[in-house]
């Protein structure tokens, strides 16, 4: 399964033109990723200045969007940008994605803290079971994963009772991008898990392989990494996306399918009647 994460919440148009940061070019970028390969969609929005926001209007607009669009899994950031506060966070489900992010501890960002303390977390973790939202794990180091681990034990499975987890790796603050970390936190991933693992930066290509050589699925986008390779910036979302098809083909594990991924997460199908 290919995820992309085509937006983020820190890079500017500044930095990367190719950035879609109005609806019009992230459901551009998310039609032609689906087609190089993408099952699943990671979802940052911008508001009118292209500024990170959680703007709940502008959140159910896109939702609707992508899902007009694409037959792609839309997962909503619950993280949002660093600064935003926790109860907007949580406001991100009334946008009724397929699937969240839920982010397991607090972790130092950059220069950042992105907080996420024990009692939001579990607030959210409920919320998500009782909206019928599959939330996707994400794990910025090894004490993360054992608070998913906490959470799981206290409150059970998420919605559709598979468990799926999302490995950031290389973040400034997290755990460093190589083998050796990655593989130390999958063998602490609950049994029957499914995870994808997610290169910040330079680490994007060498994750990239050992996900693969490990069992994994793949994320990439411009949220993780505008270079291509050295010295050559990323043309577009899509072109990451190819390449991970590329990979993942060589390996002998071909891009996932939507439909195949909407079955291994057993997300709820909301594509039949839009969102209140």
């Amino acid at each position: 399964m290919i995820t992309v994460a085509p937006t983020g919440a820190e890079t500017s148009k500044s930095d990367a033109q190719a950035l879609p940061v109005t609806l019009e070019e992230l459901v551009g970028a998310a039609v032609a990723c689906e087609a190089a390969g993408a099952a699943l969609v990671h979802v940052h929005i911008r508001d009118a200045a292209a500024a990170p926001t959680l703007d709940p209007v502008r959140l159910k607009e896109t939702v609707s969007a992508l899902r007009d669009a694409t037959t792609l899994v839309v997962q909503l950031s619950t993280g949002g940008s660093v600064h935003d506060p926790l109860p907007d966070r949580l406001a991100v489900l009334d946008a009724e994605p397929d699937s969240c992010s839920l982010t397991c501890g607090t972790v130092n960002f950059g220069a950042d803290v992105f907080l996420n303390p024990w009692p939001f977390m579990v607030e959210l973790y409920q919320r998500t079971q009782q909206l019928e939202v599959v939330p996707e794990f994400e794990l910025f180091d090894l004490g993360h994963v054992a608070a998913m681990n906490r959470l799981l034990d206290k409150y059970g499975p998420p919605y559709g009772g598979h468990v799926h987890c999302d490995l950031v790796m290389g973040v400034p603050g997290g755990m460093p991008g190589t083998t050796a970390t990655l593989v130390a936190a999958v063998a602490a991933l609950p049994d029957g898990a499914s995870w994808s693992a997610t290169g910040v930066g330079r680490t994007s290509l060498p994750i990239a392989l050992a996900a693969l050589s490990c069992g994994g699925h793949l994320r990439v986008g411009m949220e993780d990494t505008l270079t291509f390779a050295p010295g050559e910036p990323v043309r577009d979302n899509a072109q990451l996306v190819e390449r991970a098809a590329a990979l993942s083909t060589v390996a002998g594990r071909p891009p996932m399918s939507t439909e195949d991924a909407r079955a291994l997460l057993k997300v709820r199908d909301r594509r039949g009647r839009g969102v209140a």
